[in-house]
């Protein structure tokens, strides 16, 4: 209450004493209307705030007493009337003008009180009780009855409480707050007001207590639910002001802010673990791990990802949110995901990368929880998990960036070293023929002009192979065969398409690679007399002859392969066999398998190079999708 200064709602007889101040006039708005107050008067008038009412509109009088107007002319003015909320009792008002303009008014009941049950102050919605100042309960409503006999152990009524020792009634008070404060207010005759934890009856209450000679008053309520409010944004505000350190500090590597993300969340959820996974097919790897030491679950560790509830969250590409999954979700009740026991709560989003699930962000326990996930954690959990896909995103495009940077590096390097070769040569010969008109001179530009065109063409090929495949379709990859090789000059050469599947792909990026890995074996291709690989799917012009060289197209367990029976690819060539502008052929542009490389990566597949079983060169692609037979 306001103006708790003014004195004390009552004395030691429980007579009421109310004290309010109305404001100076110097304003419309506080021209006559109360701006502080009592308990007292609060409880009296039946209203817990009075500020900006009128004195005379509390009163049970029809004609206004003129009393504050009385003050501020003489000084001084009284007048006996009664609240319109309570007319059986009257007052004795007394109203002072002062130096500040504004009036001050002390009122003192001058009739008996009412009965026990229809006092005054049974109309306070606050529990009140008061004491002697022996510290003997001389007044309780009934609020005070419910929390003061919960206190005791008892159920005595109101009249069974007046009367007893308050500290020999509940002797667990002794030495705590409420003691101390309540002693010392009566010592120093000042009102106290404070706010405390009461664990005999497991409540925080806030508490005002109001002095006198005989006695002391006292007003609380319980604000348990206030605190816990109170506790509850304190605790959003911690961990927000948490996850923003984190998320904002740039100067801190990716991989350590996601740590320090999913031991925040762990702790905020009260849960064992966290972790940042991502799904590539069937696979389900741990990439990042928040968890007990001697759980067993480790960063890299690899699982099915049907065993894990995270497949649900990816599989809808919602939140999924499960307390207790054996009564919320009791189909994914045996999945034990990457620990030994089974997840008993779960709480987790989907992380999507430019459109596409990479994995999940999710928390879970062994336990299941008494209480559901409430949408604050459940939104605090969404908000790490689409910063972590924000982070992955930009890590993906700057990858994509610092790729293309070091083609647009290499495009410059070739284009200033390996087309200034044919350009010099052109150059050269030009000037030659000009002045002899040798054919041959003009063959040497022609065949000049024909390597830029070739380098060209590689370096277009190449800047279009980077991009991610957005769009695929089942593809037969016999017939992409058979139409890449023949976009190649395969004079002398037999192609042996063992496959009988159909791919995931980009038709006409698969054709591509195919081309290029053609024309590399041909390139580096020699004779094979032995070859006993078979001829009747073979496509070729050998004129009966042993084929320069036999390329084979065939199927592996999850995906496909292309080897020859050249002469293979040489020991020290391996490591840059895919590089751009490498090449172990004088005639080669070094792109050849750049491409291949870069196309494969835009589908999402792996390219290996290893010796065939022929002693040539096998390509083996891995991690394609697709794989029905046709």
């Amino acid at each position: 209450m306001n103006d708790e200064d003014s004195g004390p709602p009552g004395d030691g007889d429980d007579v009421p004493r109310v004290s309010l101040t109305c404001g100076s006039g110097e304003a419309d708005d506080t021209d006559g209307h109360i701006t502080a107050w009592n308990a007292a008067a609060a409880a009296a008038t039946g209203r817990e705030h009075l500020g900006g009412v009128r004195f005379d509109d509390l009163l049970a009088a029809e004609e206004p007493t003129g009393l504050v107007d009385a003050a501020r002319r003489n000084g001084d003015a009284t007048v006996e009337a009664a609240f319109a909320n309570a007319p059986g009792v009257q007052y004795d008002f007394h109203a002072t003008r002062l130096v500040d303009g504004t009036v001050s008014i002390h009122g003192v009941a001058t009739t008996p009180p009412a009965p026990l049950e229809e006092s005054w102050v049974d109309r306070v919605t606050d529990a009140f009780f008061a004491v002697d100042d022996d510290w003997r309960l001389t007044y309780v409503n009934e609020e005070a009855r419910e929390i003061i006999a919960s206190a005791m152990g008892t159920d005595y009524s109101r009249q069974e409480l007046l009367g007893r020792h308050l500290w020999t009634a509940i002797p667990d008070a002794v030495d705590t707050p409420f003691y101390d404060q309540y002693q010392a207010a009566m010592a120093s005759q000042e009102p106290a007001s404070f706010e405390e934890y009461y664990e005999p009856v497991d409540a925080y209450l806030e508490v005002r207590a109001f002095p006198s000679e005989s006695g002391l008053s006292v007003y609380f309520r319980d604000v348990t639910r206030r605190r816990e409010r109170l506790e509850t944004l304190e605790e959003r505000e911690r961990v927000l002001r948490r996850l923003y350190e984190v998320t904002s500090a740039g100067d801190r590597p990716f991989e350590e802010r996601v740590e320090t993300l999913l031991a925040v969340g762990s702790e905020f959820l009260c849960v064992d673990y966290g972790t940042l996974s991502r799904i590539s097919g069937d696979e389900y790897e741990f990439e990042y791990v928040h968890a007990p030491p001697d759980a067993g679950l480790e960063p890299g560790d690899v699982v099915p990802v049907e065993t894990t509830n995270c497949e649900r969250a990816a599989t809808t590409e919602e939140t999924l949110v499960l307390a207790n999954v054996e009564r919320d979700a009791p189909d994914l009740a045996d999945r034990a995901g990457g620990g030994g026991d089974s997840i008993s709560s779960y709480l987790g989003a989907p992380i999507v990368v430019e459109g596409e699930v990479y994995g999940t962000f999710c928390f879970y326990d062994t336990d299941p929880r008494e209480e559901r996930f409430d949408d604050w954690e459940v939104t605090v959990v969404d908000l790490m998990a689409q910063w972590v896909a924000n982070e992955l995103t930009d890590r993906r495009i700057r990858e994509r960036l610092e790729r293309q940077n070091e083609q647009l590096a290499d495009f410059a390097s070739i284009v200033s070293h390996d087309l200034r070769n044919p350009l010099n040569v052109l150059d050269g010969s030009l000037d030659l023929a000009a002045e002899s008109g040798d054919p041959e001179d003009f063959q040497r530009c022609q065949r000049a002009v024909d390597r830029m065109n070739e380098l060209v063409e590689d370096l277009l090929a190449l800047a279009r192979t980077g991009e991610p495949v957005s769009e695929s379709e089942p593809v037969d990859l016999a017939a992409v065969a058979r139409d890449a090789w023949e976009t190649v000059e395969n004079d002398g050469a037999a192609l042996n398409v063992q496959s009988t599947q159909s791919v995931s792909a980009d038709r006409s990026r698969l054709q591509q690679l195919l081309s290029n890995l053609f024309r590399n074996a041909l390139e580096h291709g020699s004779v094979a007399p032995d070859s006993q690989a078979p001829q009747d799917d073979s496509e070729g012009d050998s004129d009966g002859r042993d084929p320069v060289v036999t390329v084979t197209v065939g199927d592996t367990d999850d995906g496909f392969y292309v080897a020859d029976d050249g002469p293979g690819i040489p020991a020290e060539a391996r490591e840059d066999l895919f590089d751009h502008g490498f090449s172990t052929s004088a005639d080669g542009t070094g792109f050849g398998l750049s491409i291949v490389a870069e196309v494969a990566d835009a589908h999402g597949w792996t390219v290996t190079a290893a010796d065939s079983a022929a002693g040539g060169a096998r390509f083996e692609f891995t991690g394609v999708d697709g794989g029905s037979e046709i």
